[in-house]
């Protein structure tokens, strides 16, 4: 078997047209789980072996380090040394590799600086000081992303500004400050990360000789995740794909005569059905209009699915084909029809995470270890009964792409004002909140106070009171008295036990949601949601402990925030939001939050086609499993601090009923018939009372140092008595294997699980 067939051995007939293709133009649509990884590689190293191309003629772009990196070993072990002479790269390497070279026709140094998206946030804070744009609500996030946003559709300061409303004090102020941010960038000869590609595109275009240069160089160009180019991207393509101009040539490459003119053949990989990153940029006109931008170009669909059983396959295939604005394609697999789909409807978010939880429990005694299953949620805040429940049932976990709820630091904040005002000897909190939000305190006031506190004996909270004998400014001052009235307010609001009321106080008077939302940051929004997410927890406390008050509240999330990380011998539990399971595969997945407002979001309802977006999200989701595919929502929800009965999603009607394997009634319903999820049932005639769910928990406690041994007998509150059959871990990562007549074995961490030793 010669070289070129042993490329060729083993791919299906799709493939095979892929990696053989020779032409000008030539679009993979490659479906998930469709080996698209493969294909993008086989074809470089036909390339190659058939004497096509020269490795330095390639130039092979995605998105990630990760993804370069693989894409380079994969070919490395098809070609061997051969592979290190072409580009793999992303974007933004392959930019700077240009830049380095070129740089000086720009007016850069070749030496230039890259500000990371910390050193360009840095900067942008001192421009807006300076402008005094920061007293007119600017915030340092949110500007960042409106100069991202702009620099990424190839609009510089000049552009921007003419494109505003002159009568926008906040769109005037951004656009002074971006005008800044560029001369700052250019004295101080540096790029931010979004200028590698954007001023790549002004050389190219300004400097034709510099053009035809790369487009001699790179005869062919294979982009990757081509649905997630942004506009900046998709004209980088097209520059270094147009014909090369025999009239503006290099002196080395004007001599030649054998010089091709003809555009350089590019070939990109993507999938419509895939494109969730709209947020960061991503059009998705790119791809749908691929045909249009490069006439005659062949289309190849890659529709056999690799990873995946039939019956996840048509779940994704029933909600995708609602979509219209996309290449039809339906996903198929040799693999067999698999499981059904698991349904769940939890009462609360409580009752579905513990749904997951028992449902972990059963896939790990039949084989599958946790690091083969995977938790994805569409918003942050949906991890927090999540992480509260696997902590409670000893299933370990870590949060992919984030921060563990109570770890997140607008979550700390606010707790730290609760702390403050339950324990106003508590210095350590007291000193977080002082200048959170931003109120002009520094470190310098702070050290006044504290230099006070201690030469008068009094405690750092009694010092506040004394402000005006300390040699501040009356704007401090202001500020530290506004902030002590707070506290003061919200302890004698404390006394009266409403732990909900108090912290909604806070809220109120910090102006903290107001803060986030004002900036048109979606990582800020990200951070209001995880305060209501808080609110929603002081609720749910109240109605399960009405005499808590602060203090048990307080304690109560210490002992959920601080329990060790658990561990285990087969992994930990992945839970990460859709988007960042994007590219991922798990043998179980769980989706969970299926309901109106969460999924479609409700941000997306009034945007040009969020919905579609949210449909293609929900699709990237489902078919990231391989065996295993669960979907869940709930009954009620926290909406803005409070309780409200949800709606299920629009998206469940999409997947077909006889794929569904319901494990639960919707809350009042007891028909057979799917049809009765309709909105109208929930929505207007919520239930009456709560509906105990099995094997649901609802409560948390301290147990000390208490020590078990296999033989042991316990009770637990929700099980009932049990024998212990088995004891690993020490200290607060003691598990214990408990054998239940009426719920079998469950692993119980012995720290906080409601149990009492017989």
């Amino acid at each position: 078997m010669n070289a070129h067939s042993a490329l060729l051995e083993g791919l299906n007939p799709q493939q095979k047209a892929a990696v053989e293709y020779r032409g000008d133009a030539l679009l993979i649509v490659a479906g998930a789980g469709s080996g698209k990884t493969r294909v993008l590689t086989h074809r470089i190293a036909h390339l190659i072996e058939t004497r096509d191309a020269w490795p330095s003629q390639i130039l092979a772009i995605t998105f990630t380090n990760k993804a370069a990196a693989e894409m380079r070993e994969r070919v490395h072990q098809l070609l061997g040394e051969t592979g290190e002479w072409m580009w793999i790269s992303t974007f933004h390497s392959a930019c700077v590799r240009i830049l380095r070279k070129e740089a000086e026709h720009l007016g850069y140094l070749k030496s230039f600086s890259i500000y990371d998206s910390s050193d360009s946030r840095a900067l942008i804070k001192r421009l807006l000081k300076d402008t005094g744009a920061e007293y007119h609500g600017l915030k340092p996030g949110g500007v960042q992303a409106m100069i991202s946003k702009a620099k990424n559709e190839l609009k510089d300061a000049d552009a921007f500004a003419r494109g505003i409303d002159s009568n926008n004090p906040y769109a005037s102020y951004t656009a002074e400050v971006f005008r800044r941010y560029q001369e700052e960038l250019r004295a101080s000869n540096a790029f931010d990360f979004d200028d590698l590609v954007a001023e790549t595109v002004y050389l190219l275009r300004d400097f034709p000789e510099v053009a035809n240069r790369y487009r001699h160089r790179f005869r062919h160009i294979l982009v990757d995740e081509y649905q997630d180019t942004n506009h900046a991207q998709y004209q980088l393509i097209r520059e270094l794909t147009r014909p090369i101009d025999p009239m503006h040539l290099p002196e080395d490459l004007a001599i030649r005569r054998d010089l091709p003119t003809n555009p350089a053949s590019l070939t990109v990989v993507g999938d419509s059905d895939q494109s969730i990153y709209a947020f960061r940029g991503a059009d998705i006109r790119n791809i749908v209009e691929f045909e249009r931008d490069f006439p005659g170009a062949q289309v190849i669909l890659l529709e056999q699915n690799y990873r995946s059983t039939q019956n996840i396959l048509d779940a994704a295939n029933g909600v995708i084909s609602h979509n219209f604005d996309r290449k039809d394609k339906n996903l198929w697999t040799s693999a067999g029809s698999g499981e059904l789909v698991s349904a769940y409807v939890g009462y609360n978010g409580h009752d579905e995470a513990q749904f997951v939880a028992d449902a972990i429990e059963q896939l790990r005694i039949t084989g599958t270890p946790y690091r083969e299953m995977a938790v994805f949620y569409r918003v942050n805040a949906q991890s927090r009964p999540i992480e509260e429940v696997f902590t409670r049932a000893a299933v370990p976990y870590r949060v992919i792409g984030g921060t563990r709820f109570y770890d997140r630091a607008e979550v700390k904040d606010a707790i730290a004002y609760l702390l403050s005002v339950a324990n106003p000897l508590d210095s350590l909190s007291l000193r977080r909140i002082l200048n959170t939000p931003k109120r002009g305190i520094g470190p310098a006031t702070e050290a006044q106070l504290q230099v006070y506190a201690e030469t008068q004996h009094l405690s750092l909270r009694q010092a506040l009171a004394h402000v005006d004998e300390l040699p501040l400014g009356p704007k401090v001052v202001a500020e530290i008295k506004v902030l002590t009235a707070i506290l003061d307010d919200a302890e004698a609001l404390a006394a009266e036990g409403k732990v909900s009321e108090v912290l909604q106080l806070i809220i109120d008077r910090t102006g903290v949601l107001r803060s986030y939302r004002a900036t048109r940051d979606p990582q800020d929004e990200a951070r209001a949601e995880n305060v209501e997410e808080l609110l929603a927890v002081t609720i749910e406390y109240e109605k399960q402990n009405p005499e808590g008050g602060l203090v048990g509240f307080l304690a109560e999330a210490a002992l959920v925030a601080g329990v060790d990380d658990l561990d285990d011998e087969s992994g930990t539990v992945s839970l990460m939001t859709m988007h960042t399971a994007k590219g991922l595969e798990f043998d179980a997945v769980f989706v969970t939050g299926l309901e109106e407002g969460l999924l479609p979001h409700r941000i997306s309802l009034g945007e040009p086609g969020g919905v579609n977006e949210e449909r293609r999200l929900l699709y990237v989701a489902l078919t990231r499993a391989k065996k295993n595919l669960h979907i869940s929502l709930s009954g009620s929800r926290a909406v803005y601090g409070d309780i409200e009965a949800a709606a299920p999603s629009r998206f469940l009607d999409e997947i077909p009923a006889e794929l569904l394997n319901w494990k639960s009634r919707p809350p009042r319903k007891a028909a057979e018939d799917r049809s009765l999820l309709g909105t109208s049932s929930w929505q207007d005639d919520p239930p009456k009372q709560k509906i105990e769910w099995k094997n649901s928990i609802s409560s948390v406690r301290d147990n000390g140092d208490l020590q078990l041994s296999p033989g042991d007998r316990i009770n637990h509150d929700n099980y009932g008595q049990g024998r212990v059959m088995d004891v690993t871990g020490e200290g607060s990562k003691a598990k214990a294997v408990v054998d239940f007549s009426n719920f079998g074995r469950k692993t119980l961490l012995i720290k906080i699980a409601p149990i009492t030793k017989l």
